[in-house]
């Protein structure tokens, strides 16, 4: 078993302040690793980044039909509870005769700021379609009418949560070893680097998946794709990511640290973990991984704004920056 190696550098002058460690697997839809940081075996909870394996079934068990690719989008999306947002998971539950009321996520406080005002403004208070995994709740609604399943729909002897562990670990490759219980309710099955890396893969590549499968992978990819600010927000890293990549990459964070990618084009998934799960190193060291693969272009704003953020001191001075550490980033070598 391998240690987490150094991946982010928080640098203050010549000096590496602090250091972020973790875990990180590329792999082909073969299982076969193409590179990897860290130790492949590493069993993580992958949280928010596997919300595409959790609407496998929703998708291939023939319950949305009905549904397009914004729908979709927002099944795999952890979104700031924006407008855009909320309005449109709410239209999706009355879809289907149901309504705010019927959701098992909890509500939150958006952290998109303009909604975040108007509930302050108007004394409103916030709600479960603020929730950042509505829509991927709204998909489990979706496809509990088509299972008829009772309410709760997060227990997970529920029959939503076994069709999806049942996906999750057919995608991975392995049992999973057990479960936590996700900010949103929903149990987040747990599984190695590798097996998330290579479940990214098979969505990239999904020609040995089976026709309904197949079909439901290429489906929920080109949605997130396709909806890049519904799959996050304005100034996210996932959705701004996924602009920079001109359309040929799905990026998707979870909590804690973990990141994942999906390439299409090349037939390639991408996981990462930081160990101590802060954000800022999950966003520069997956900035810097889709750099050295060829996905983004490492110049291009949206991803200098991840890889290499200047800290400013309260004066407005730039006194360090956090980096990627020179073992991930080597020169920007290409993988």
């Amino acid at each position: 078993m391998a240690d987490a190696v150094p991946m982010v550098e928080i640098r203050r002058g010549r000096f590496a302040e602090s250091v972020h460690r973790g875990h990180a697997v590329i792999c082909d839809a073969s299982g076969a690793i193409r590179a990897a940081w860290g130790d492949p075996e590493a069993v993580i909870l992958p949280r928010s980044s596997c919300k595409m394996l959790q609407a496998l079934p929703l998708v291939e068990s023939g319950a949305a039909a009905g549904l397009g690719t914004e729908q979709l989008a927002l099944a795999c999306a952890s979104h700031q509870g924006a407008d855009m947002h909320v309005t449109r998971v709410a239209h999706w539950l009355s879809e289907i005769g149901l309504g705010e009321r019927d959701l098992r996520c909890g509500a939150q406080v958006p952290d998109d700021r303009i909604e975040r005002g108007r509930l302050r403004e108007t004394l409103e208070a916030p709600c479960q379609l603020h929730n950042n995994c509505s829509g991927k709740h709204a998909g489990f609604l979706t496809l509990n009418r088509h299972l008829g399943g009772d309410s709760e729909y997060v227990e997970p002897d529920h029959p939503v949560q076994r069709a999806v562990r049942a996906a999750f670990e057919e995608m991975t490759g392995a049992d999973s070893p057990g479960f936590g219980i996700d900010g949103c309710a929903a149990p987040n099955f747990a599984t190695t680097m590798r097996g998330l890396a290579w479940a990214m893969a098979r969505m990239a590549d999904p020609a040995g998946l089976g026709e309904a499968r197949g079909a439901a992978a290429e489906r929920l990819v080109a949605a997130m794709i396709a909806h890049p600010l519904l799959v996050a927000g304005e100034g996210r890293a996932c959705s701004e990511l996924m602009a920079a990549a001109g359309g040929s990459v799905a990026v998707k964070t979870g909590a804690e640290g973990v990141f994942v990618a999906i390439w299409p084009e090349k037939g390639l998934g991408l996981a990462l973990k930081i160990e101590d799960g802060t954000t800022r190193a999950s966003e520069c060291a997956v900035a810097a991984l889709l750099t050295r693969l060829g996905a983004v272009k490492a110049g291009d704003p949206r991803v200098l704004r991840r890889m290499t953020p200047p800290i400013a001191n309260r004066r407005g001075m730039v006194v360090g920056e956090i980096a990627p550490a020179p073992g991930l980033w080597e020169d920007g070598a290409a993988l």
